[in-house]
């Protein structure tokens, strides 16, 4: 009788551990249920009785350092749908009347109503406040609703286009400073939960709970929308009359690196960017201030005469005969005028834009001296101006420049930088020697009007001394009144500055016919504040020089700067009221302009009627400066390599010969004598061009004799 107790009490044992497992599970599974997925579930939970809607955030503004508002944040909406509040009867009726509303394909829209996997779908964003009211009109049910969205606004269209950019559909930035400074504006989207019933409606007395959004940040530019507006019309005006590619301008505080403004034309709307033409708007929306580097050309003299007489490699002693070559080992490189410009002193030099002057005052500084101040100037590296896709230039590596390299750098070639970083380094050389990082962020700030970052001028190093500085202002201010450069001339105010002209490569080889103009100039002369540079890009006139294709627009630029800022004319130049001479034939217009002092730049046949003229009539213009005159036919004419060569000839050998001797000599050579100083007399010691040299014919040879008192020629 005892084994069936023993049995009972096994089955009664079995049993037990068989329920005690079964709650083991239960118990593991409801810990797991309730502990490890625990906020997955309520998460599922919540979705199913609540709607999650995104409340975007207001983005910061972006204004000019005057206040005016340049982008902002305006209110638009969104439209919304709920495909499962949607019944299935409604849905064709629904679809037909958003896709009307909205301008959206039908059967996208009845594909998005119909896609009831989906809680909550954005079906349109940046919609205006009427489309929103006809929306509510047509009554299309509780699965159909709106927010409140944002839409960035430009209010000042294509001002500052390249340098602000645009952004996306999302309200996210996508060039420009829009892209660069993203994280400051963008803010913090909120959210507005609200409780619904088993098919997503919303409850009558459901709680409803808002996260508010929290506002993007606002940026203050250093930049002035009156500025802007004066440097975008010049840049328009050279741009047009020049039948250029692209124009490009920047106007900089010297004394602190501040932009002031920047441009290259032509330009774009950022309200209506050309998103479905993706090169065009690669092109139109491209910082070519900052992110094209170029040959410089004549511009860069002024780098290389401060950096000559900052290291004491010339002094303002310098002279030069210039023959209209420069030979390096064995390599004659011209002048770009033809039979030279004869006997020159420092300031000739640089208002006669001379070559063989700077190859001179390259090879006096040296590879190593050079090179010193070209990366102290800044060349090589970028500025840190803060401008999105800014490029660093080109600057060879001194280890692989010849003699014959370095003299070609010393007048504009063989080295390229960004419009940028030109103006920054030619406002090191008239501000006092100081290098100033240039900079387009004053300041960013929250609504409650607490900086959240300052911008400072700040200095990146002392490059040249003070006095070297006056001295190349001087320099440069006598290229405007007395040299290459006096269609910059603004009558009543001092201007410096410097004209090029500079090549341009395709292939690694001199492009027939593309060329690059510009000009640079800084005011007031005495103590500088502005530094602005106009460069036209590929101009299709003849006559194409920085003097006569850009400078007149960088006068105009800075004779509107001057006055904005509050510098009266002090009237010390005589100046005159540009006529009107459209209509007129050139030889007309030409008469007319002399007449009042001015003089008359041209290309076509002088019974041509004019078309357009710079500067404009009514402006003011100083006397024995030039206008320029443009007819219907006014077109690029270039000569290529080998044609309109001078005549050239050898120079004879006239050491020993008295000065009339070696005076008949040259002339009987088709040569001119040159002696200098002039009170020289005796014999004949020494000259340049040296004999058996090939010079163009009635090119003035340089002859120094053995004594300088007054005797017998």
């Amino acid at each position: 009788m005892g084994a069936p107790g023993v049995s009972y009490k096994k089955r009664l044992l079995a049993a037990l551990v068989v329920i005690a497992t079964v709650f083991v599970v239960l118990i593991g599974r409801l810990f797991y249920i309730q502990v490890v997925q625990s906020d997955e579930l309520q998460e599922r939970a919540l979705s199913q009785w609540t709607r999650d809607t995104s409340l975007s955030a207001a983005r910061g503004s972006i204004l000019d350092t005057t206040g005016v508002v340049l982008a902002q944040s305006g209110t638009a909406y969104k439209v919304v749908i709920w495909p499962n509040s949607i019944d299935a009867v409604e849905r064709t009726r629904v679809a037909t009347e958003l896709a009307e509303l909205l301008g959206l394909e039908y059967e996208t829209v009845l594909a998005k109503v119909s896609d009831t996997k989906k809680q909550e779908i954005i079906l349109a964003r940046r919609v205006e406040r009427e489309v929103i009211d006809q929306i509510a009109a047509r009554k299309l049910g509780m699965g159909v609703g709106t927010a409140i969205d944002t839409k960035r606004y430009y209010p000042s269209g294509t001002l500052f286009s390249q340098l602000l950019g645009f952004t996306t559909v999302d309200g996210v930035g996508q060039s420009g400073l829009e892209q660069k400074y993203d994280k400051y504006l963008a803010g913090e989207d909120g959210r507005m939960i609200t409780e619904t019933d088993r098919k997503g409606n919303a409850l009558a007395y459901g709680v409803q709970e808002i996260i508010e959004p929290v506002d993007g940040y606002n940026l203050v530019l250093t930049v002035d929308s009156v500025y802007q507006s004066s440097l975008e019309k010049a840049c328009k005006e050279a741009l047009e009359v020049n039948n250029a590619a692209t124009a490009q301008g920047i106007l900089m505080n010297c004394k602190t690196g501040a932009i002031l403004a920047i441009t290259t034309q032509p330009d774009y709307d950022p309200n209506d960017p050309p998103r479905k033409d993706a090169e065009l708007l690669a092109s139109v929306t491209r910082n070519r201030v900052v992110a094209d580097a170029y040959e410089p050309g004549s511009t860069f003299k002024l780098i290389t005469l401060a950096s000559a007489l900052d290291s004491h490699a010339i002094d303002e002693s310098f002279g030069i005969y210039c023959p209209g070559y420069h030979i390096v080992n064995g390599e004659k490189i011209r002048c770009w005028k033809s039979g030279g410009h004869g006997q020159q002193t420092l300031f000739q030099v640089v208002q006669n834009s001379c070559n063989p002057a700077f190859m001179a005052m390259a090879q006096a500084m040296g590879v190593e001296t050079f090179y010193e101040y070209i990366y102290a100037f800044g060349f090589g590296a970028s500025t840190g101006s803060g401008i999105t896709g800014e490029a660093s230039g080109i600057v060879t590596h001194q280890k692989y420049i010849t003699e014959n390299t370095l003299a070609r750098i010393g007048f504009g070639q063989s080295i390229a930088m960004t419009p940028l970083q030109l103006v920054t380094a030619v406002s090191a050389v008239v501000n006092g020697g100081n290098l100033m990082q240039p900079y387009v962020l004053n300041r960013i700030v929250a609504n409650d009007g607490t900086v959240i970052l300052q911008n400072e001028p700040t200095t990146v190093r002392r490059v040249i001394r003070e006095e070297t500085s006056q001295l190349v202002r001087e320099i440069a201010e006598s290229v405007v009144t007395s040299g290459s450069g006096r269609n910059a001339a603004v009558a009543g105010y001092r201007i410096g500055g410097k004209t090029g002209t500079a090549q341009k490569y395709e292939g690694g080889k001199i492009a027939d016919g593309k060329l690059i103009a510009s000009f640079i100039g800084f005011a007031p002369a005495d103590d500088p504040e502005f530094v602005c540079l106009i460069l036209v890009d590929e101009p299709q006139v003849g006559t194409v020089f920085g003097s006569t294709v850009a400078a007149p627009f960088v006068k105009q630029m800075l004779e509107e700067t001057l006055r904005h800022a509050g510098y009266l004319p002090e009237g010390s130049e005589e100046s005159v009221a540009v006529p009107p001479l459209a209509g007129m034939t050139i030889a007309e217009a030409a008469e007319a302009l002399k007449d009042i002092g001015l003089t008359a730049t041209y290309q076509d046949d002088s019974a041509e009627l004019v078309t357009a003229q710079i500067p404009v009539a009514g402006q003011a213009a100083v006397k024995g400066s030039g206008v320029l005159l443009y007819t219907a036919d006014t077109s690029a004419e270039y000569s290529t390599e080998g044609e309109d060569e001078p005549e050239l000839v050898t120079v004879p050998d006239v050491s020993g010969m008295t000065r009339l001797k070696a005076s008949d000599t040259l002339k009987a050579n088709g040569l001119k004598i040159l002696i200098y100083p002039e009170n020289q007399t005796g014999k004949a010691i020494r000259q340049s061009p040296m004999a058996g040299e090939s010079v163009p014919a009635g090119t003035e040879v340089l002859v120094e004799f053995s004594s300088t008192n007054i005797g017998d020629g």
